[in-house]
């Protein structure tokens, strides 16, 4: 019995860490009278835990502000520099690696480009290049490693949780890769390995568009197509954590193929590629390829040549996508295909907002930013027309605010979370 009594006072006060910790992370610099009443805590509890924590480095004094007749009362922060977080982008295109404090400002960066259907996305050059990207930005930073929290890994395709993370990428043709094995070949950091737009989407409802919401879906638009499904503050995954590939829900029966093998995906209309390759065939084979007819070609040669210069010049898909949205207001065939996106995108979209009732609907991504620039409005009426009346009506649809290459950042908020619920820094 006094041995599970001290597991109970033991759980207890690592709890009581625990919530002390996320309230002067999220709500700081705040007093200790302010952590009393934020958390339900007794003053002597605040006392002692914010001592523990004062003591460890993990929370510094930040001033102090004038209390009612009484003494000055002391604010309380995390401190920035009392650990590292990293987080680690596998995508498309390239490996990008960023190193943040606390706080979450970037403080080191390496970008390693990644040569669409090359050798090198192969899981065994791609583990390399991450590791090469762990030295580079612990060195870069002069970061203490002992003092790096984790490092957090997003990854497109489903991350299986168990003994082990392993990486499913259908669209790649990859099963069971066992990623956590191989990068800990090399590094003895403590990882967290998920899917990227399920981290992108953990940053956005933490520091972005989604603060407030407790029920919200980050989708996110870029090579290919996801989303970041929170319910109750909490994110869905499913029974075996495939939850949220919406870039593969059907749109289009017998529809265009996809690179999972099905066809019809919702992916195979939104995604870049799929409207790149849209607009080449609408131009006339200016790019993207032979189809179309001299109309075509006479009214969209401008814009497409624009798109196929990006390319040959060794621009990547990004710049190709841009010159697009970018013709879009002057070029026939652009606009076409952009509203044509619009209606598929608008039509997925309220099937999220059937089946899940958020809040919110969050549109990010660098390619989702980029048609929910200009489309926005087009995208909404799209939404509006194919979803139930009431949910639509209830339902916030606006764009992400962290920027077009968040994952990464939302990759470091996957150590920072384990470091929040545990409260220590390893």
């Amino acid at each position: 019995m006094g041995q599970m009594n001290r597991r109970t006072v033991r759980d207890l006060r690592r709890g009581n860490r625990s919530t002390l910790l996320r309230q002067l992370y999220f709500q700081g610099p705040v007093s200790r009278q302010e952590l009393g009443t934020l958390t339900g805590l007794s003053s002597g509890s605040v006392s002692n835990v914010v001592g523990e924590l004062l003591a460890d480095g993990l929370v510094e004094e930040a001033g102090s502000v004038e209390s009612d007749g009484g003494r000055p009362r002391t604010l309380l922060r995390v401190a920035p520099g009392s650990g590292h977080l990293i987080g680690v982008d596998v995508g498309e295109t390239h490996v990008r690696v960023e190193l943040f404090d606390l706080t979450l400002t970037e403080l080191a960066r390496w970008e390693h480009p990644l040569t669409p259907g090359g050798l090198e996305r192969e899981p065994e050059p791609v583990v390399g290049h991450i590791l090469t990207g762990l030295d580079a930005v612990v060195a870069k930073s002069g970061a203490e490693p002992g003092k790096v929290i984790g490092v957090g890994v997003g990854v497109p395709g489903v991350v299986e949780q168990g003994d082990e993370a392993l990486v499913h990428g259908p669209t790649a043709g990859r099963d069971a890769v066992p990623l956590e094995r191989l990068l800990r070949t090399g590094t003895e950091l403590p990882l967290f390995i998920d899917n990227g737009a399920t981290a992108q989407g953990q940053a956005e409802m933490w520091f972005g568009a989604g603060r407030g919401a407790d029920n919200a879906v980050i989708a996110l638009i870029g090579s290919g197509v996801g989303a970041a499904i929170v319910t109750a503050g909490m994110p869905y995954r499913g029974a075996t954590s495939s939850a949220g590939e919406w870039g593969h829900t059907v749109v289009q029966v017998g529809g265009r193929a996809c690179r999972c093998g099905a066809v019809g995906c919702l992916e195979a209309y939104v995604g870049a590629q799929a409207v790149l390759d849209r607009y080449g065939r609408r131009a006339g084979g200016v790019y993207g390829g032979a189809e179309g007819d001299a109309a075509a070609v006479g009214a969209g040669v401008g814009a497409a040549a624009g798109v196929g210069a990006c390319l040959g010049a060794g621009e990547d898909q990004q710049a190709a996508f841009a010159a697009i949205v970018g013709a879009a207001g002057t070029e026939a065939r652009a606009r076409e295909v952009l509203e044509e996106t619009a209606a598929y995108l608008g039509a997925g979209i309220a099937d999220l907002i059937n089946l899940f009732n958020p809040e919110r609907i969050i549109l990010g991504g660098w390619a989702g930013l980029l048609l929910g620039g200009r489309m926005l409005p087009r995208i909404r009426a799209a939404t509006a027309a194919y979803a139930l009346h009431r949910p639509y009506a209830q339902t916030e649809i606006g764009l992400a605010e962290l920027g077009p290459d968040a994952v990464a950042l939302g990759a470091a908020t996957l150590p920072l979370a384990h470091f929040l619920a545990t409260g220590r820094a390893r």
